[in-house]
């Protein structure tokens, strides 16, 4: 699984093997995490961040959508 970001100035990043995402402070931080572990935790690691004021969209891409990235 992972996400496509689109950014403020036409940016367009995919940040592949991240589970979720979650705002800390100023950043949009994308995670991935333990399997049967949905939630951020100790055990999750950090993938990419982001300035959340910078990003414009967040798209959740499937196995297939991540192929074709």
């Amino acid at each position: 699984m992972g996400y496509e970001v689109t950014t403020d100035d036409g940016s367009c990043e995919v940040v592949a093997d991240a589970d979720t995402y979650q705002l800390e402070g100023p950043l949009t931080t994308f995670f991935r995490t333990e399997a049967g572990r949905p939630v951020v935790d100790s055990w999750s690691v950090r993938v990419a961040s982001f300035q959340t004021a910078d990003i414009v969209r967040i798209r959740r891409l499937g196995e297939r959508e991540l192929r074709a990235a």
